[in-house]
């Protein structure tokens, strides 16, 4: 942009005084109106509703405790919003650089219990697996905190379900929302692992979140 200053003169009714008058007249030059540059986020825009992609399966299980499939970098953004403190990974593969590198970013612990994912009739869940994990879900310390598998469903949801014994939920309730995640894909054995999970070593431990009975 630069001022341009114009001069006029113009007389009065008797033609005799003239009088001066001097304009300042501001000039744009179109190419000085580019955009500004703007660098990128390595993560879309928290905000942003329209990058704001949660995760296969994802759910509130209680205050501070989520769960889903295994997260991937388009739920990125959204995890941001979670503030997550750390990640229950049920899956024995390693965690992708990209996840990783995310995690790190984020101050997110992760603990990983590789839990095998079998097929019936060969299910085999480790109790003392569950167990641990459990102690990581009943700290508050971690939470926020996610817990996940590979789809979101068995391994995410028998460990859900022990959570729920826990809490005092009648194997009803325990098994309708097990089946809500699983489907059509939903295992007797996983019903009859966590209708069998002792939780009295863990009885201890305190509930710091939600433990209503249903």
């Amino acid at each position: 942009m630069k001022i341009d200053h114009i001069s006029t003169t113009s007389a009065t009714n008797g033609g005799d005084t003239a009088i001066c008058r001097t304009f300042e007249v501001a000039v744009f030059d179109r190419r000085d109106l580019s955009l500004p540059t703007v660098v990128a986020s390595p993560y879309p825009v928290v905000g942003d509703e329209l990058n704001l992609i949660p995760p296969l399966n994802f759910a509130m299980v209680d205050n501070g405790i989520f769960r889903s499939g295994f997260p991937d970098s388009a739920n990125f953004s959204f995890l941001q919003t979670l503030g997550l403190r750390s990640i229950i990974c049920l899956c024995p593969e390693p965690y992708p650089e990209a996840t990783t590198e995310f995690l790190k970013d984020g101050g997110i612990k992760l603990y990983q219990f590789g839990i095998e994912g079998y097929k019936e009739p060969f299910v085999n869940i480790p109790q003392d697996t569950i167990r641990e994990a459990l102690k990581v879900v009943l700290d508050a310390k971690n939470h926020p905190v996610l817990i996940h598998c590979k789809r979101g469903k068995h391994r995410t949801g028998c460990l859900v379900g022990c959570l729920r014994k826990l809490q005092k939920w009648c194997l009803t309730s325990i098994f309708d929302e097990y089946q809500r995640f699983a489907a059509a894909k939903a295992r007797v054995a996983d019903q009859r692992f966590m209708e069998l999970f002792d939780v009295s070593t863990l009885k201890h431990m305190p509930l710091s979140f939600s433990c209503s009975k249903r």
